[in-house]
């Protein structure tokens, strides 16, 4: 995944794709920064999951700009914003639909034994664990929380 996401910035530089460039620069400091603190922790260098992690951070994280921009009138930089998380996005597996979230929650309360709210930590820990990048966890939360409620 490092790989790719190096490659896509040297062809961004070739063809001069300033949003793509700069996007993709961060994604690489984001990643850079991981790895000098998993490396000060005595850690192994990112892998693919935790790479995922960072990606599905940083969209979370654009999504809330894009609606902070949006609500204070600022509609280029929102929209800035949304460009960098459909470039961003690209990197990212296809997320699971409602239907398969539900499904994958259900297994997992069931593989769990889950009977209460008080279990619902060891369930979200097994969808994180087995679904990285592929799932809104705070949707998958809220399905949890009414199986389990």
């Amino acid at each position: 995944m490092r790989e790719t996401i190096a490659q896509a910035l040297k062809d961004a530089l070739k063809s001069k794709d300033r949003l793509r460039t700069g996007t993709l620069r961060l994604v690489n400091a984001a990643i850079q920064d991981r790895d000098i603190a998993n490396r000060g922790a005595g850690k192994d260098p990112v892998g693919d999951d935790e790479i995922l992690q960072i990606l599905t951070k940083m969209v979370k994280q654009r999504e809330e700009s894009a609606k902070a921009f949006e609500e204070g009138g600022r509609i280029e930089l929102a929209e800035q914003e949304r460009a960098e998380i459909a470039i961003i996005k690209e990197y990212l597996p296809s997320q699971l639909g409602e239907d398969e979230v539900r499904r994958a929650a259900q297994a997992a309360v069931a593989e769990t034994g889950a009977a209460g709210l008080r279990d619902m930590g060891r369930v979200m820990a097994v969808l994180k664990e087995r679904y990285p990048g592929r799932m809104d966890f705070s949707r998958a939360s809220a399905i949890v929380k009414e199986l389990l409620g």
